[in-house]
């Protein structure tokens, strides 16, 4: 059974990235492979310069992205969890879970996926409404 990720923010393809994001999108490029486009049923918000995605029981509310087959999870995790500041070390509640969801990919086939899904209240947060994290930028 393969591992997949999906990614919705700074370490899609064509997102601008800062120097700990680089690194984290060269290693994503390392050790998984691109399967293709993606949806998560969720809410997507912007936190500051990426986003926050949360997790939505209405089908109404899709966040676009990239789903990645992971070649050695364990280690690309690792460094993801320490990215997302929900890894060993980071104070409790963390800003983000790393979460299994069901993620529907784009010949409509369904996979489960590691997401990291946004663990703050999203009061005065800007919701964005496409969905898609690079519409933003």
């Amino acid at each position: 059974m393969s591992d997949y990720l999906f990614v919705y923010g700074t370490l899609r393809k064509h997102a601008e990235r800062r120097a700990a994001g680089q690194h984290c999108y060269q290693l994503l490029q390392q050790h998984a492979s691109l399967l293709g486009q993606g949806r998560l049923q969720a809410t997507l918000y912007l936190v500051d310069y990426y986003p926050g995605a949360v997790v939505s029981n209405n089908p109404k509310w899709q966040v676009s992205g990239e789903v990645y087959q992971l070649k050695q999870p364990a280690l690309l995790l690792a460094e993801l969890d320490q990215y997302e500041e929900c890894g060993p070390g980071f104070a409790s509640p963390t800003e983000y879970l790393r979460l299994k969801q069901q993620i529907t990919v784009e010949n409509s086939l369904k996979i489960s996926a590691w997401v990291y899904s946004y663990n703050h209240p999203t009061d005065g947060l800007q919701q964005i409404m496409s969905g898609d994290f690079l519409h933003c930028l």
